[in-house]
């Protein structure tokens, strides 16, 4: 009976390369969704909705960003478990998919809200803006994204720079880098501008890593060459 060919080894060898694509996709599409609500949305947690008369279509389009950049992290994710493979520390991988599904889901629903207050304008536009129903969804979308998800995103950076740093995935320099980074983002308050965009920069940072690293690796051998 014919045997089945195995997978040739090149097939696994482009994971890491997805990987690098899918994060730094991710890393570019948030970071543009993050600037542009930035210039639409003035970064005071009381501010009062003037964004939706003048503004709305700008954010419309960071919001539109979003979906995007989560596929591309859940595939970050997928890939970069497959490139640990059996080196994988069951306890620390739980927490690099937990908080990182976390912060997806908190991502998530900080631009439903956000987007559900411009269906909610459309509808409304004279009793929105400056109304009670407005401050409470604003105050749940800076809450969240602030506080809660950018504490999950710090959590994700610790497990993965520890994953790296067992496996030696990574180089050790960022994963002392992730380490910082991520203590920065755990002991930030809600008041300091700008520091969201950090994890997606450390993103970007580890896919060019792996990106290069690929690209420098020797080819794989043909099959049954060398014996």
């Amino acid at each position: 009976m014919t045997m089945m060919p195995a997978p040739a080894a090149g097939a696994r060898l482009r994971a890491p390369r997805t990987a690098a694509v899918a994060g730094i996709l991710f890393s570019l599409l948030l970071m543009a969704s993050f600037s542009l609500l930035r210039l639409a949305i003035t970064a005071e947690a009381q501010e009062a909705g003037t964004w939706l008369k003048t503004r709305a279509n700008v954010v419309t389009l960071a919001l539109n960003l979003v979906p995007f950049a989560g596929i591309a992290f859940l595939w970050f994710i997928g890939v970069l478990r497959d490139r640990l493979g059996e080196r994988e520390d069951r306890f620390f991988a739980t927490v690099f998919l937990g908080s990182g599904l976390l912060f997806l889901a908190m991502l998530f629903l900080s631009a439903a809200v956000t987007g559900g207050l411009i269906v909610a304008n459309l509808s409304a536009p004279a009793g929105l803006s400056g109304s009670t129903t407005f401050s409470f969804a604003r105050a749940i979308t800076y809450e969240v994204m602030n506080v809660y998800a950018i504490k999950m995103a710090g959590v994700f950076m610790i497990s993965t720079s520890t994953l790296a740093l067992r496996t030696g995935f990574l180089a050790r320099w960022i994963t002392w880098l992730g380490y910082a980074f991520a203590l920065l983002l755990l002991l930030s308050n809600r008041h300091i501008e700008g520091v969201m965009l950090i994890f997606p920069a450390w993103v970007l940072l580890i896919s060019l890593y792996i990106l290069i690293d690929n690209l420098r690796a020797p080819p794989p051998a043909p099959p049954g060459a060398g014996g």
